[in-house]
């Protein structure tokens, strides 16, 4: 770490290369004299722990999620459906304000202990649950929890490629994916299970006084999740960043805080690759998240499958995605990352605009599976790209950015999509009574097919986008050469 003073102007990093990596905190290739298994899957012995410790968590946030839906339907009153959609405001606004700020702070501090801290904090907040009476308090507690989560993502995805290889990367992102979102439907079958298990307790005339219900177990067990995460963080080993801040420069500065997140940001933007990344993941969301709130409309009105048929798309799309997570972790050490990136935006896209022109629920699920593996691949080879690309002392302002902008994306894509249809289908009927000729095959026109139209088309638009990026830093790339 340089002692030398540095003018407060001055940016926090040292220069970067084309595509601003460094090559500090690069970790060994694993040995391949009988490596163990979990060193031959995950990379190291530390990034298997980080795993583990994100799956317990993971587990726990969906619990303690559906948990919380169940206290505000409780303190709700009358009003069940306001008081869950203010606590899920709570868990998403905030995001769009103080993330920024997060990602600055997660490259100053120790994040190790940041992760440590945000569990025991998540931990602490949940163990208040079970006493709270009043709406306000639960939007309180969740606006706590959210900041945690803040705070703790971004100091994730920075510390994942000091732990593992480079070659290990979209294998990391891979595994990442699944303690993510794979946990979900296990946590759902424990949440319910817990039912069962609170009912048999309340049987019990020695534990009446504890007023054993379900949504007590499940914020128990949620606290106990935090802090088998947090003794699994602490005994990671994460070695010392040269460029990290002397101890007197720690201090929360307002000036020095906005100067580094404008670096971030400033970096963003200008590198080729890193922006490819961005254009594809928030613009391709914004098209994609559509498919959340019409998924279950389009089945019904156009497919005739009802809700079972939205069942079986959401099918296709799971099977999807675990598809394309395992081609690329099996292929990524064979395929130009960003240009693979780039053509798997695009080809969803396509798929989207050809699964919504499908009459029957087989063929629209066969594009949605295509769709499912796309989306798969974007986010191994996205998250990959940038764990390579941007240096260690910018990965938590670049990440807390990412999450910002899914969240903006998902957030107007969820608002935006029903209201969408809806106006489409005005428009068709007013212009076209709902039906049109295209390419010789009478084609009906509902709101809902037009506006997954639109939402495949602003996917293509997010692919050329990042494709012309891509383009423009290899250009750059060659004259620097």
């Amino acid at each position: 770490m340089p002692s030398d003073p540095r003018d407060p102007d001055e940016p926090t990093t040292q220069p970067l290369g084309p595509v601003g990596r460094r090559e500090d905190h690069q970790v060994p290739e694993p040995p391949f004299d009988k490596p163990s298994t979990v060193v031959r899957l995950f990379g190291s012995d530390d990034f298997f722990r980080l795993w583990l410790a994100q799956v317990v968590s993971a587990m726990g946030d969906w619990i303690g999620f559906l948990a919380i839906i169940a206290i505000a339907t409780r303190v709700g009153g009358d009003s069940p459906a306001a008081a869950i959609s203010l606590v899920m405001s709570a868990r998403m606004v905030p995001g769009f304000f103080l993330a920024p700020i997060a990602g600055v702070l997660v490259d100053r501090w120790d994040r190790k202990k940041v992760m440590v801290s945000c569990d025991l904090l998540r931990g602490g907040v949940l163990l208040t649950l079970p006493f709270i009476d009043h709406v306000w308090t639960l939007v309180l507690a969740s606006l706590v929890l959210e900041v945690g989560t803040l705070l703790w993502s971004p100091a994730k995805e920075a510390s994942v490629p000091n732990l593992v290889p480079t070659t290990h990367l979209a294998t990391a992102n891979s595994l990442s994916l699944v303690a993510a979102y794979g946990t979900f439907p296990i946590a759902t079958l424990l949440f319910a299970f817990l039912a069962k298990v609170a009912t048999w307790l309340s049987d019990i005339d020695s534990l009446d006084f504890l007023k054993i219900d379900q949504e007590l177990i499940a914020v128990y067990l949620d606290v106990l999740t935090f802090c088998l995460s947090a003794v699994l963080i602490s005994t990671l080993t994460l070695a010392n960043r040269r460029t990290a801040p002397r101890r007197e420069q720690v201090r929360f500065d307002f000036g020095s805080t906005f100067r580094e997140l404008r670096e971030g940001w400033r970096f963003m933007f200008i590198n080729p690759t890193v922006r490819a990344v961005m254009v594809g993941i928030g613009t391709g969301l914004m098209g994609g998240g559509m498919v959340v709130p019409l998924g279950d409309l389009f089945s019904r009105r156009v497919l005739g499958g009802g809700s079972a048929g939205f069942g079986v798309l959401l099918t296709g799309l799971g099977f999807g995605m675990a598809g394309g997570v395992l081609l690329v972790t099996t292929v990524q050490k064979r395929i130009p990352k960003a240009r693979v990136f780039c053509w798997a935006v695009i080809v969803a896209g396509i798929t989207l605009i050809g699964g919504a022109a499908m009459e029957t629920l087989a063929a629209a699920v066969f594009f949605v599976a295509v769709l499912g593996v796309c989306a798969g691949a974007v986010y191994v080879l996205g998250f990959t790209i940038l764990h390579e690309t941007v240096a260690d002392e910018l990965r938590g302002r670049i990440f807390s950015a990412l999450y910002t902008l899914v969240r903006f994306c998902l957030l107007l894509s969820f608002a935006v999509g029903p209201l969408l249809a809806e106006t489409l289908g005005r428009l068709s009927e007013r212009f076209f009574d709902g039906r049109a000729d295209l390419l010789g095959v009478d084609i009906e026109l509902p709101g809902v097919r037009l506006a997954l139209w639109l939402a495949g088309i602003v996917i293509l638009a997010a692919g050329v986008l990042a494709v012309t990026s891509l383009r423009v830093g290899e250009r750059r790339e060659l004259a620097d050469a």
